[in-house]
């Protein structure tokens, strides 16, 4: 067990690329408490992603109050101060909400959302994985989650541009960026361990993690 190098550490990135692996990883590697996204306990993903339109506010509004509640639990243990890896951001979810809802369901879903006590704490590291939509895909369809099936490079590819905005901007903590596209965090032991030297060496910052694929 390594010394965690931070209290909160937060994984995220688009849909198939690697976050909750990684988090499993980190949290194995610290000792520390994991928090994670629990999607498979929304009840209309899979018509989400068979109809998006017949659901979508349903879809969104779920997984507001699942992560509120998930806040609000972590606000209470905070006495404690244990160490936390987390495969999301509580930001995530108004990126989510617009590139899924249209202009009306946006409006009720934003003052649901002003209603709700949301004071997350601020993550000591965020970090961002990113890959190509056919890297996603593949990875989306090697998993096998029977509801994530229906998913289509056209919304994978709108989900990593907003993404890609997102983070263009992010400043709240430290951000690691790492291109994961070539990498294996879960059966590669050096690609792991080249991730984690980053992680514990990072205090504050922007930086850049851009593993060169290894040549045959």
């Amino acid at each position: 067990m390594i010394q965690a190098p931070h209290d909160f550490i937060v994984i995220e990135g688009p849909i198939g690329v690697g976050k909750t692996t990684l988090a499993h990883r980190l949290a194995a590697s610290f000792g520390s408490d994991l928090l994670l996204e629990e999607a498979d306990e929304n009840p209309f993903m899979d018509r989400f992603y068979r109809d998006p339109r017949s659901v979508a506010l349903q879809t969104q509004l779920f997984f507001l109050f699942q992560r509120a509640r998930q806040m609000q639990a972590l606000k209470q243990t905070d006495m404690f101060q244990p160490v936390r890896v987390a495969d999301f951001i509580l930001e995530k979810d108004r990126l989510f909400a617009e590139l899924t809802l249209d202009e009306e369901e946006f409006k009720l879903y934003e003052q649901v959302y002003s209603h709700l006590t949301l004071d997350a704490p601020r993550p000591d590291l965020v970090i961002y994985l990113q890959a190509p939509v056919d890297v996603l895909m593949r990875r989306v369809y090697k998993r096998g989650r029977e509801y994530e099936q229906g998913i289509n490079a056209d919304y994978l590819a709108r989900l990593n541009d907003a993404y890609t905005r997102f983070f263009y901007d992010y400043n709240a903590s430290p951000l690691l960026i790492v291109n994961a596209a070539e990498i294996d965090f879960a059966d590669n032991e050096e690609d792991y361990r080249l991730l984690l030297d980053y992680v514990c060496r990072i205090k504050s910052g922007r930086h850049y993690l851009n593993p060169a694929p290894i040549s045959l």
